[in-house]
């Protein structure tokens, strides 16, 4: 009998015990589930990153390529970077239609305008590459990063977020040595004709995978749930104005389109409406725009530099390339590892600091091509940890309408860049190195200012509910 009742009291106990780890199983386990996801958006991403960073180190050679000045060229390049103000669109129709089908969109139109720049067509055509590559670009960008964030908690965000960013690091590494190999060997069109056609595999590639919840944006529901009796409102008036009074049809159409230009209005204020937590968010964001205006700046120039004072080719830019995106691995490693458990604010701020004292070392160590090279890969470290940081710390600052903040983050990030256009060839020109760096460590000490003063952790520790 107790034989039993023991077997039976262990049957019930097995099945309560399986039943309740049943839900356990399935429930996410860490980044078990994320990982091949994220290896498909780091593949992706360092076909993307590669085509960003390809102008920076290869500026001269391509400029030469395609019959046009360095200065030129990076006008040309603002203009790239300029387009990208319409990133807010792109994040307002991920949060709306998906983010998987606004990433595939954007890498159609940057591939599109990748093969332009490679075609060797003339000015319009690198004119008309650079608008539609800066479009594709960087409507990718924050919509992976939203399609990221959106399956990450905040606890883990610095943690995938560093993984993704592992991309911008082995695109130095690998994509521009690669590209330093096709110029050297081969044409100043085929690094182009290449980079097209990986785009086009990663936009393949993003198609199996798996589609997450859109964002829930208020803004969004409540324009639309106005638009609709409006609409309504105004047919039936204009029914009764041409019926029941017999008047002309001028009254309603104009009240028509007031209604239309106040509509529009409101969506495009809905574009920058960042909720509750507005200052703080777009405190970070102004504070990431000059930390990446201030790298930019020398970034843009910086193989213009190595090529006139030290004689680089291509095959040694790429070399040095090479070396930057380990740099930029190792700071995304460490972003990874410790960033969550630091603070994001906090990984920022360290960032901020350790790139503006290299950024103030830059005259002084341009007494040798060793120094020179181990200072910009330390600026290329300190920098990549404060950036991956300062991403995640955005994604939290709003997150019920996470694509529209990263987007805007974007745009806002892109006003400094296409400034780095005008003033990095310019200053490199006229001021050398002393037009580099001074001015980059003076902004990078006013985004930490911002960042300190006014930026908070999240939307949850200003007191706002997500």
């Amino acid at each position: 009998m107790w034989q039993r009742f023991s077997s039976r009291f262990r049957a019930r106990t097995w099945a309560s015990t399986r039943a309740n780890r049943q839900p356990r199983a399935e429930a996410p386990r860490g980044f078990s589930r994320f990982r091949h996801i994220l290896a498909a958006c780091v593949a992706t991403r360092i076909v993307v990153d590669t085509t960003v960073q390809l102008f920076y180190s290869f500026l001269p050679i391509i400029a030469l390529g395609m019959a046009l000045d360095v200065v030129v060229l990076g006008r040309l390049m603002s203009l790239r970077s300029a387009v990208g103000l319409s990133a807010p669109l792109f994040g307002s129709a991920a949060d709306r239609y998906g983010y998987l089908r606004v990433m595939r969109l954007a890498l159609v139109l940057a591939a599109a305008g990748t093969f332009l720049l490679g075609s060797g067509a003339g000015f319009w055509s690198v004119a008309a590459g650079m608008v539609l590559s800066g479009v594709g670009l960087t409507g990718f960008l924050p919509t992976v990063q939203a399609y990221i964030s959106a399956q990450l908690p905040f606890a883990q965000r610095a943690r995938g977020f560093g993984i993704l960013e592992y991309s911008w690091a082995l695109a130095g590494i690998f994509g521009l040595s690669l590209m330093g190999l096709l110029f050297d060997r081969f044409s100043w069109q085929l690094p182009f004709i290449v980079l097209g056609v990986a785009i086009l595999a990663g936009w393949a590639l993003l198609g199996f995978l798996p589609k997450v919840p859109r964002g829930a944006d208020p803004s969004l529901a409540g324009a639309g749930a106005k638009n609709g009796p409006e609409q309504v409102g105004v047919a039936g008036e204009e029914g009764s104005t041409e019926v029941g009074l017999g008047k002309g049809v001028t009254p309603s159409l104009t009240l028509h389109l007031s209604r239309l230009v106040s509509g529009a209005a409101r969506h495009i204020a809905g574009l920058f409406d960042l909720g509750p937590n507005r200052l703080s968010a777009y405190m970070i964001i102004g504070a990431n725009s000059l930390f990446l205006f201030s790298q930019g700046h020398v970034l843009i120039a910086h193989g213009v530099w190595l090529q006139t004072e030290y004689g680089l080719t291509a095959t040694t830019l790429g070399l040095v390339a090479l070396l930057q995106g380990a740099a930029d691995l190792a700071g995304a490693v460490l972003v990874s590892l410790i960033a969550d458990r630091v603070g994001k604010k906090r990984s920022f701020q360290a960032g901020i600091l350790g790139s503006a004292l290299v950024y103030l070392s830059l005259p002084a160590v341009n007494i040798g091509l060793l120094p020179v090279v181990a200072a910009l890969l330390l600026m290329r470290f300190t920098f990549e940890y404060g950036l991956v940081s300062a991403v995640a710390l955005v994604s939290e600052q709003a997150p019920d309408r996470r694509g529209k903040v990263l987007s805007l983050a974007v745009a806002i990030n892109l006003v400094g860049m296409t400034l780095t256009g005008f003033t990095g060839p310019w200053m490199y020109t006229r001021f050398g190195v002393w037009g580099l760096g001074p001015v980059s460590a003076i902004c990078t000490l006013a985004a930490f200012m911002l960042l300190t003063v006014w930026g908070r952790e999240s939307a949850k520790t200003a007191g706002v509910r997500s």
